[in-house]
């Protein structure tokens, strides 16, 4: 079983971050962790994962165009996505730069494709999901560990 680590990363500092969550879901005995950009990524890709957690820039306050874009192409298998497990992750370049409203529409769109949603652990912040400005420091890694683990173990008791 593996978890999809989707993102878009223009500086790297959202690849850093996905580097976390994959630490977070690889430490869950029986789950891998895939990380895939947005250029890399196939529908088989989605299909295939007990869970997606998807990661974007902040860009006007949403997810970037080539994150969209991979939803916007994969309509055709909603049905298959109903009832994976899905979560998200930005970044941004000031402390007030949209982080939340980024995830919240990642989250937008794995809603549309029927996946139960789920935010970072109450162990971590307990709210949308793992967030940093700039380069991940160490607190935003830890979130992001949470968040992986956190779904990578909900995969596992769902069997997905």
């Amino acid at each position: 079983m593996y978890v999809l680590i989707l993102y878009f990363s223009k500086t790297g500092n959202t690849r850093k971050l996905a580097e976390h969550v994959a630490e977070g879901v690889g430490s869950v005995e029986g789950v891998e962790a895939r990380l895939k950009t947005t250029q890399e990524v196939t529908k088989e890709d989605f299909v295939n994962a007990a869970g997606i957690i998807a990661g974007s820039p902040v860009y006007f306050g949403i997810m970037a165009a080539d994150l969209k874009r991979v939803f916007d192409e994969f309509p055709g298998i909603r049905k298959k996505m109903e009832g994976k497990v899905g979560a998200a992750f930005a970044t941004s370049s000031f402390w007030a730069g949209g982080n939340e409203t980024t995830i919240i529409s990642i989250i937008q769109c794995m809603l549309i494709y029927g996946m139960i949603v789920v935010g970072d652990p109450m162990s971590a912040t307990g709210h949308y999901g793992a967030a940093s400005v700039t380069a991940p420091d160490d607190k935003a890694a830890d979130i992001a560990r949470k968040l992986g683990q956190r779904v990578a173990e909900l995969c596992k008791r769902l069997g997905s």
